[in-house]
């Protein structure tokens, strides 16, 4: 085959990883072999791939990363490139920083040379291809702004609080939760 034995060693690293059930066994796996330039505090991360190139992308503090969230920091163009002209034969490579306080949503493909944050949210299925602001939900292909950071947080305490009220304090998997969670739907759409 030709392989190396450093890549058939990342390519026995990467498999282990997406056999990893929890996402919290993940996000300790990231930390412990340094996958990240960089990794802040309360960290969490979903995805079952691991980043391609995580020595390019920094990470901060409080940052949630949902389910099959893909970071590109590299492209193949210069294989086409380097076949019109022998001089463009070295791959783009760009770096990707998320700041403090940031949501990535499900499904979200995240382009080289890009910062997201601080505190922002950023929908699922979005495409970044720009920076993120601060203080803003993004949602979109490509994405751009959609929301404020500050309204949502508001809104979620105050739904959080309601919760208090009302003594729900179960999660997506809690019998009660789920029944007032129907209830709620269905008396919005009256």
């Amino acid at each position: 085959m030709g392989w190396k034995f450093n890549e058939f060693k990342l390519l026995c690293k990467r498999l282990y990883f997406s056999c990893l059930p929890l996402s919290s066994q993940r996000t300790k796996y990231l930390r412990k072999h340094k996958v990240f330039a960089e990794l802040g505090e309360n960290f969490f991360f979903q995805p079952r791939k691991m980043p391609a190139d995580g020595k390019l992308i920094k990470i901060h503090n409080n940052v949630a990363i949902a389910a099959d969230v893909t970071f590109i920091c590299h492209d193949v163009i210069n294989l086409m490139h380097r076949n019109l002209d022998k001089r463009c034969g070295l791959q783009h490579l760009g770096c990707v920083e998320v700041f403090d306080n940031v949501f990535i949503g499900a499904g979200t493909t995240i382009l080289s040379s890009v910062r997201i944050g601080p505190n922002a949210i950023i929908a699922a299925g979005s495409v970044i291809t720009k920076d993120v602001p601060p203080n803003s939900i993004v949602g979109g292909v490509p994405a751009k702004v959609i929301g404020d950071f500050n309204t949502l947080l508001e809104k979620r305490l105050k739904e959080n609080l309601e919760y208090q009220e009302k003594g729900i304090k179960g999660g997506r998997h809690d019998a009660s939760r789920i029944a007032y969670e129907w209830e709620k739907f269905n008396r919005d759409e009256s």
